[in-house]
């Protein structure tokens, strides 16, 4: 899975507390998918194929909260991915045996939002 180096420079100068569990959702996130992409937006790391999929929101706690931006345009049944809105959804994590549980399903949401933004 190709990571981006600016996502590493990222890392190094925030350090945020959820580090581990941040880059154990960025592995899961690059390994679903060999289109998905990383990049430093914002202020923070996000990801994409065919548009921004998700990125981390408040890196400062010692929680992971992953943001799909168009998590609406997510197929499928995902029971610990939050919201109902037409657009922005949540997945959560405490810390990295809580990703490495939710590792499938957040596998299978990447690979349906790449499977949406595919060109047919």
């Amino acid at each position: 899975m190709p990571k981006n180096p600016e996502v590493e420079d990222w890392f190094a100068a925030k350090q945020p507390p959820a580090e581990a569990a941040l880059r154990r959702v960025r592995d899961v996130i690059l390994a679903a998918d060999p289109r998905m992409t990383e990049h430093v937006k914002y202020g923070t790391v996000q990801f994409a194929f065919g548009g921004g999929m998700a990125g981390f929101v408040q890196t400062s706690k010692k929680t992971v909260s992953l943001m799909f931006m168009r998590g609406g345009k997510i197929n499928g049944d995902f029971p610990h991915v939050e919201g109902t809105g037409r657009a922005v959804r949540f997945m959560r994590f405490a810390d990295v045996a809580e990703v490495d549980t939710l590792a499938p399903e957040l596998t299978q949401a990447v690979r349906a939002w790449c499977a949406a933004m595919a060109p047919e």
